[in-house]
């Protein structure tokens, strides 16, 4: 009997031994927690345009207009046991980076994801729809989709608030809550830029008793602000999965811009471990200085208008100076009267007006008046287009007056 009591023993110790694997392994699915300081040994699953480079830098999205990318925990985790639990609570916090081309835009942006599986992305759209959802299935309840956006362009279909927010998303680009991206110093809010070419540090904490939503963001060197940046009240039991994937999507639409993950850390039933910012991988230069888009709009079109305004002044001004011009005559050269410009005849009289009318002869009419410079008091007789006087009684007529 004892032998047989041995050999039972020695065929169940086996079973004994992977029944306890299993038990711990499940207990490490519904507790699971990592911590990458780069990403290199992350083994993370990737699609479309991500990468992760030998150093730990994943590159969600390059330096080209309409790309996507994505990158997931190789592994799904255990949100909850059974679809009538409630989700675990969960604390994620990643360091990111966004590199445009510009001081001032940015397109499009990227998002911290939990889905029921890495395949539906395949269909996702890149641009506005951040590589997460398409024309059809956006908002439909069958998604089962949590995602935290960084959003970095305005898009009126999705009533975005701003070109740089954060934003809560269920099953939905039409965010839950979103806010101006920035974080709280004690009770002094301080604005940042997504796309600032400057790493940053998110942390994303969901509550599974209360059901609340915390995201929290602020510069690497900054300590957890305690102050979230945007807040939502939202059971996630009626919205994920019990296994689901963790992981990152990024888009790109019409302006070259780059995204990147330094460093990422998850828990399930804890808060997220630290990401050790010592260890991060250095993002890569970058050749030349972001320069303003709008400038690349205006300049030209600033540039095109100084040329036409000044076009225009120069025309002005030499259809004035013709207006005025004057014509030697031939007999002038050998009479020479005194001469006056018409310019002076013109504003001592005002332009010949009627006011200043002394007379009418058989060839014109005669007007008075003053010399601006000199303040001599003239006459100036203005010769009509109906005179029938020739050029010899002209010619005499001026230099009798001229002689006097």
């Amino acid at each position: 009997m004892p032998h047989t009591m041995k050999l039972l023993v020695f065929l169940l110790h086996p079973l004994l031994l992977l029944s306890l694997n299993l038990v711990v392994a499940l207990c490490a699915g519904d507790d699971i927690r990592f911590a990458y300081s780069g990403l290199a040994g992350a083994n993370l699953t990737v699609d479309g345009n991500a990468t992760v480079t030998p150093d730990g830098l994943l590159v969600l999205t390059s330096h080209k207009t309409n790309l996507k990318g994505h990158a997931f925990y190789p592994n799904p985790l255990q949100f909850r046991r059974t679809p009538g639990d409630k989700v675990h609570s969960f604390s994620a916090t990643f360091v990111f980076a966004i590199v445009s081309d510009y001081t001032d835009f940015s397109a499009h942006g990227m998002a911290f994801v939990v889905a029921p599986t890495t395949k539906s992305f395949t269909t996702a759209l890149p641009a506005g729809y951040l590589a997460l959802l398409n024309v059809q299935n956006n908002g439909n309840a069958s998604n089962h989709l949590f995602a935290v956006e960084l959003d970095t362009t305005q898009n009126t279909d999705f009533q975005d608030i701003n070109a740089n927010h954060v934003g809560i998303d269920v099953n939905d680009l039409h965010s839950v809550q979103s806010y101006p991206t920035g974080y709280y110093d004690g009770a002094v809010f301080k604005n940042l830029t997504l796309f600032s070419r400057e790493a940053m540090q998110v942390w994303v904490e969901y509550d599974g008793k209360t059901g609340r939503i915390d995201v929290t963001l602020a510069p690497i060197k900054v300590v957890k602000p305690a102050r979230p940046l945007v807040s939502a009240n939202y059971d996630l039991s009626t919205v994920l999965k019990e296994q689901s994937y963790i992981g990152f999507s990024s888009a790109t639409g019409g302006i070259n811009s780059r995204h990147y993950v330094l460093g990422w850390s998850f828990a399930m039933n804890g808060p997220a471990p630290a990401i050790d910012i010592t260890k991060l991988p250095k993002l890569p230069r970058f050749g030349s200085k972001p320069r303003s888009k709008i400038l690349e709009i205006v300049l030209p079109i600033a540039t095109a208008s100084i040329i036409i305004t000044i076009g225009t002044v120069v025309t002005v001004l030499v259809l004035r100076k013709l207006r005025y011009a004057e014509l030697l005559e031939d007999w002038e050269l050998e009479f020479g009267p005194h001469r006056f410009s018409f310019k002076d005849l013109y504003h001592a009289t005002d332009g010949c007006k009627s006011k200043h009318l002394l007379g009418v002869g058989g060839f014109g009419k005669v007007y008075k008046g003053i010399l601006l410079k000199s303040k001599l008091e003239v006459a100036v007789k203005r010769i009509s287009h109906e005179s029938r006087q020739g050029m010899k009684e002209f010619i005499a007529e001026v230099v009798s007056i001229g002689r006097l």
